[in-house]
């Protein structure tokens, strides 16, 4: 597994470096100390997996994230940071982050997050999984509502018994309209 580590702070590079080799399974290819010199070594190294900070000079992580996703789909970034703030968990997410960890995560959750990341897995740092699952159910809450709230009680009561399973014939007969089955759903909604 070729990992490139993106970290501000040289002591913190060094020591994840240090850490990672011991691992008979991972190689250290690079490491860079800001998101634009991590989009040059990602260019350069073609690595399996990021490991990335957030809060850098040049270029942040969220960026860097950003266009490593966009330029090299393939490449997993796993954010390794102190940063729990909503706004850059929830911006590094959608900058195409696979996962998220604090550094304060133990060694072998790393360990078990990297190799987990470059085979297909998402993981979110514990401390802050809760936020993300509230604002996902949040968000769906709202578009479901502001979607519904669009909707005519006719049209409400059409889409409830779209969802319940039945097919347009049996909507039309509920519904006590004709059916004729070159009409489109459209028409029982709206007769022309």
């Amino acid at each position: 597994m070729k990992i490139l580590i993106c970290d501000d702070q040289a002591i913190v590079r060094d020591g994840l470096a240090m850490m990672l080799k011991l691992e008979t399974d991972m190689e250290v290819v690079s490491t860079a100390e800001d998101g634009a010199m991590a989009l040059d070594m990602v260019t350069r190294y073609k690595p399996d997996l990021v490991l990335m900070d957030l809060k850098m000079p040049v270029m942040n992580g969220v960026e860097a994230t950003r266009q490593i996703k966009k330029h090299f789909p393939e490449v997993k970034v796993l954010v390794l940071t102190t940063y729990s703030d909503d706004e850059w968990v929830f911006d590094a997410i959608r900058a195409g982050a696979s996962g998220y960890l604090l550094k304060d995560t133990a060694r072998e959750e790393l360990i078990k997050a990297i190799r987990g990341t470059i085979n297909g897995k998402t993981y979110v740092d514990p401390s802050i999984a809760g936020k993300v699952l509230e604002k996902v159910t949040s968000t769906q809450t709202q578009t479901a509502t502001h979607i519904t709230g669009k909707l005519t009680d006719r049209e409400l009561e059409v889409l409830k018994l779209i969802a319940s399973g039945l097919s347009n014939a049996d909507i039309a007969k509920r519904l006590s309209v004709p059916y004729w089955p070159n009409w489109r759903l459209v028409t029982v909604l709206r007769p022309p």
